[in-house]
């Protein structure tokens, strides 16, 4: 399979690509700065420069792969527009060059509240952190998600809780509602779960819950 990798040098895209060429697909690798690329040298691993915010930069990276991975997260310091912006041009890329195409486009659980989360997180938790310490980052998830469901791509939005650095064990998941007491997941656990969404027909057009 060839994959297409945004946000290739973040701690999720950088488990991805890894994943992605430990399972013998070729992966083009989308960076600003290929340096912050910790791969080694792999014939089936391409890097492209470009700025993921710009359909028409990321064109022809997206242009005839199999499936493109949207791993673009927050930054520290940035404006809390990464993801919606990079939704956007990836959408609109997609849409005009390769529409047949998967998309997995990277979220989070922290914005939704729904009946796969307890009544603590549910009406006390998540209402409190989403109106003070992370609305912006809240708000940039619910602008990305209306951008990919209101396409007409075969996406599949991953919403994990709190990313950590952790190795991988035993997660679970959860179709079109988050993991009860799922209030963490690693970076490690998360690019398993890209990976698996993308070899199951089942998850298109289809969000998946995740969480230990």
């Amino acid at each position: 399979m060839k994959i297409t990798v945004l946000g290739a040098t973040g701690g999720t895209g950088q488990h991805v690509v890894r994943r992605a060429l430990d399972a013998g697909h070729h992966v083009t690798a989308v960076v600003r700065d290929p340096a912050r690329l910790p791969v080694g040298a792999d014939p089936r691993l391409d890097v492209v420069i470009a700025d993921a915010f710009d359909p028409d930069e990321i064109a022809a990276a997206v242009s005839g792969r199999d499936a493109v991975v949207d791993a673009l997260g927050p930054r520290p310091k940035a404006e809390a527009t990464v993801c919606s912006r990079g939704a956007a041009a990836v959408v609109a890329a997609m849409t005009a060059n390769n529409p047949t195409a998967r998309l997995l486009v990277v979220t989070g659980s922290g914005h939704v509240r729904d009946a796969g989360d307890g009544p603590f997180t549910r009406y006390l938790f998540k209402p409190l952190i989403g109106s003070t310490l992370l609305k912006k980052q809240f708000d940039d998830f619910a602008r990305t998600e209306r951008l990919v469901f209101d396409s007409e791509l075969r996406w599949t939005v991953l919403r994990p809780p709190q990313l950590t650095d952790g190795g991988r064990k035993p997660y679970r998941t959860a179709v079109d509602r988050n993991v009860r007491g799922g209030l963490k997941l690693s970076r490690a656990d998360l690019a398993d779960a890209i990976m698996a969404a993308l070899d199951d027909p089942a998850t298109v057009g289809r969000v998946v819950g995740l969480g230990y």
